[in-house]
């Protein structure tokens, strides 16, 4: 139904004439980040990359939510407004966000998701397409490497604390692939608290109190980069380098240099962000031009670093600290 109501707009758009893109064609498509550092500024790299090699005029114009749905919203009615043509965008909610996305969809705006998007009904109903690093292979490849990291350890009975960003279902999807991965090569393994802790700031105080609470805790699982810096850094605070380790997603630079120390953070997952930025924009670009995926899902690579050497590399290729 999607797919033929999107062909059904464009002929109706020709009958009517109304011009739709074509190859050659100057663009403009609106990008909503949902923060502007780490992950995201990677993101926006990526869309800026992307358009300039697009080979045709493509004006980007672009903010960041600053995961405020009240704030995505506002910024959608403007792109509406603006007469882009399409609309990128990583959802603050899976529920919250849909009313402005369908607007968006009844404006005849194609949209795209990246990283996060709609619960699956919305989704079919108003999305384009959806670039993305699938989440729970994002979250078993890291329950691998943690599981793996316990064996050579002879830990059988490992105790482990999350910091979370499950205010959006990706991070839900993320932990429910570490947990199977984790289990099922260590079942001794429990996971004795989980708490949200996203932001740096949050998560290095909630990881303190964590270890604090419980000084058993053999690890840490970071669901996000915030969270995955934070524990480490409440890991050295509190003095217990060598005794706590961290496992944790999304690679930023200051994670790279913790993982090249690899005292504290034993393997990070990542899916790249610039990498992600450019397959988005080349699916609005594909969805303007009536092009878009067969499926709305369109898989990213997952990437995992789990050595000193690992971290080094990844340093050596961002140089300038863009993920």
């Amino acid at each position: 139904m999607k797919l033929f109501g999107q062909a059904a707009f464009l002929a109706a758009a020709v009958l009517a004439g109304i011009p739709t893109a074509n190859a050659q064609d100057d663009l403009k498509v609106g990008a909503i980040y949902m923060d502007a550092q780490g992950f995201y500024a990677g993101v926006r790299k990526g869309i800026q990359t992307g358009a300039t090699e697009a080979g045709r005029k493509l004006d980007v114009v672009e903010t960041n939510a600053q995961g405020d749905v009240s704030k995505e919203s506002t910024f959608i009615d403007s792109l509406i407004s603006a007469g882009v043509q399409a609309i990128i965008v990583s959802p603050v909610s899976a529920d919250g966000s849909y009313r402005a996305i369908r607007r968006a969809h009844d404006a005849g705006i194609p949209v795209v998701c990246y990283n996060t998007c709609l619960n699956d009904e919305d989704m079919k109903e108003y999305i384009s397409a959806y670039a993305v690093g699938d989440p729970f292979e994002f979250g078993h490849k890291l329950g691998v490497a943690a599981a793996d990291y316990f064996i050579a350890q002879k830990n059988e009975a490992p105790k482990i604390a999350v910091l979370n960003c499950e205010f959006v279902e990706v991070c839900v999807t993320r932990r429910k692939g570490f947990e199977e991965a984790l289990m099922a090569k260590v079942p001794g393994a429990k996971i004795v608290a989980n708490q949200e802790g996203a932001v740096l700031d949050k998560a290095v105080s909630v990881a303190s109190t964590m270890l604090s609470s419980n000084p058993d805790i053999d690890a840490f699982f970071g669901e996000a980069g915030g969270a995955t810096l934070g524990a480490a850094r409440a890991v050295k605070s509190q003095g217990k380098t060598g005794q706590v380790v961290v496992f944790g997603g999304d690679m930023t630079t200051e994670i790279a240099q913790e993982l090249s120390d690899f005292s504290v953070i034993k393997a990070v997952v990542d899916i790249s962000g610039q990498g992600l930025g450019k397959l988005a924009l080349e699916q609005a670009i594909k969805s303007i031009d009536g092009n878009p995926p067969e499926g709305i899902k369109v898989a990213y690579d997952i990437d995992v670093y789990k050595s000193s050497d690992d971290g080094r590399a990844w340093l050596e290729a961002h140089a300038d600290g863009v993920p």
